[in-house]
């Protein structure tokens, strides 16, 4: 195999979306695996649509995942500019645009966007499902196919605006083969006659892509299945401009459903159901609206990009955690499923505990420390160390380690209701009353020497510890439930645990 060379090509449109994260993902793990060059491209052909901090957000997200390209937009490379509308001021697209006009493959139509909808309407009211500009219908159009060359002429010297369309020829059967889904056909009689260059004078993907594909030596196109309708339209457009040994081998991958599995994943679905659809946090610059996003919630890039590595594809074994260096060793396009695949937040949330896991203790108490010296709670960073491996396996997010163990930090302030109704009783006062004195005589203050002196107590009082265990949580915690309970005992000392134990009792007196 010559030298894969593969493009992510964003339109910096707005946040990038987890499907977009994917696309870029697959195409990165193929390239590593074949020692390739992976190249990031920004399509800002649509300068309508263009979003400020976009272009920013789009390289913020590849990096933070570990997607990082070897040229491309912000990185340099032998093939810039990497944005199509620096290109598009070279000439690249009109120059081929023209050679299509040249050899009958194009045409100049000036149709109105009233004339065009006006059809559609038409269409519509003769029960006919769509109306497309094709080879049925554009003899009947305002183009250079049915004007003669002086009027095509006088027009555009005028300053009337056209586009220049693609003339597909009928009576073809276009067939590829996908790296996805095998051979692939479509007749062209159904393929419509595709803009390729827009009245403000851009190019329009269909034409951009693959000017683009083709002076920087892209060798597989690895895209989503919304683009696979007009591959035809890209294929006839390669064989017109007479490159089509140039081609890269296209890949069109199956769409991200919603949880429910029925229709594409959008930010909708995630604002329903709350959990994210970008890697990043988002601002809306226009509407100051926030997106949230996977790094800002906690999320680990490795989890995350594990867990999008599985969207749609599998190793052919029950693995599913991988490093980046196994997705790259194990990934194939031939176990790329065909049909879309059904997103699960809470399996998102599963591979971010597993790589919780994953993480030493002492790693974590390094970060958590910080976390620690910000809310003016200084602890050796031993102590630290032993409280994450407490609580630790409570937890699928780093986030959530203060939450989970503020009983070592802070003393409660409330005392769970439910528990104190149902438990705090004449035998339960009489049992806490003498607890503290056989706590005072423990000479080493370890989780296993407080619960036998627990338990003595218990049994010399006659009371069974099932009785005033989750109390003893209560008292010295505020809440039910929680990790370890002895263990947190040993945590919090032999004075703070009596303290705590005679302050709850005066205040439930």
């Amino acid at each position: 195999m010559s030298l894969v060379r593969t493009r992510f090509a964003p339109s910096p449109t707005g946040p990038l979306h987890m499907g977009g994260v994917r696309t870029a993902l697959y195409a990165y793990l193929f390239t590593k695996q074949h020692n390739g060059q992976f190249i990031l491209r920004i399509e800002d052909t649509d300068q309508n649509r263009y979003v400020p901090g976009a272009e920013e957000y789009i390289i913020e997200s590849l990096k933070w995942c570990g997607i990082i390209p070897d040229e491309g937009v912000g990185f340099g490379g032998a093939h810039e500019p990497y944005r199509q509308s620096e290109r598009k001021e070279l000439g690249y697209y009109q120059k081929h645009a023209n050679q299509l006009l040249e050899n009958g493959h194009a045409y100049i139509a000036f149709d109105k966007a009233e004339a065009l909808e006006a059809k559609r309407k038409e269409a519509e009211s003769n029960g006919q499902h769509t109306w497309q500009y094709d080879n049925k219908s554009r003899l009947s159009m305002d183009n250079s196919l049915t004007l003669s060359k002086e009027e095509v002429e006088n027009r555009i010297a005028a300053g009337e605006k056209y586009v220049i369309r693609l003339k597909v020829e009928p009576g073809q059967t276009v067939t590829f083969t996908d790296m996805v889904r095998g051979e692939v056909s479509f007749e062209s009689d159904l393929v419509d006659d595709k803009v390729l260059i827009k009245a403000d004078g851009m190019p329009t993907y269909h034409l951009a892509h693959i000017v683009d594909d083709v002076m920087m030596g892209i060798t597989h196109a690895i895209r989503g299945e919304e683009w696979l309708p007009s591959a035809p339209s890209h294929i006839l457009i390669y064989e017109y401009l007479g490159l089509k040994d140039k081609m890269p081998q296209y890949a069109h991958l199956p769409l991200l459903l919603k949880p429910e599995g029925n229709g594409k994943l959008s930010k909708r679905d995630g604002d329903r159901l709350g959990f994210p659809v970008f890697p990043l946090e988002w601002k809306d610059p226009s509407t100051g609206e926030i997106s949230s996003g996977y790094r800002e919630k906690g999320y680990y890039a490795p989890a995350f990009v594990n867990m999008l590595a599985l969207l749609g594809w599998n190793p052919g074994t029950e693995q599913e955690v991988m490093s980046m260096e196994e997705l790259i060793k194990n990934f194939s396009f031939e176990r790329v499923h065909k049909s879309g695949a059904r997103f699960d937040p809470e399996k998102t949330k599963w591979f971010n505990e597993q790589y919780l896991r994953m993480q030493s203790d002492a790693d974590i108490a390094s970060r958590f420390a910080e976390v620690l010296t910000a809310q003016n709670l200084q602890r050796d960073l031993s102590f630290v160390t032993a409280v994450i491996k407490w609580v630790k396996d409570r937890c699928q997010f780093e986030i959530e380690l203060y939450e989970k163990s503020k009983a070592v930090f802070e003393a409660p302030t409330h005392y769970d209701e439910k528990v104190i109704e149902k438990r705090w009783n004449e035998k339960a006062k009489t049992f806490y009353n003498v607890l503290p004195q056989a706590l005072e005589s423990i000479a080493d203050f370890k989780a296993e020497n407080v619960k036998a002196a627990f338990e003595a107590t218990a049994a010399s009082n006659e009371i069974k510890p099932g009785e005033v265990l989750q109390l003893f949580r209560v008292l010295l915690s505020g809440e039910s439930g929680g990790p370890d309970l002895f263990i947190m005992t040993e945590l919090l000392g032999k004075e703070e645990v009596i303290k705590r134990i005679n302050v709850a009792i005066e205040k439930l007196k």
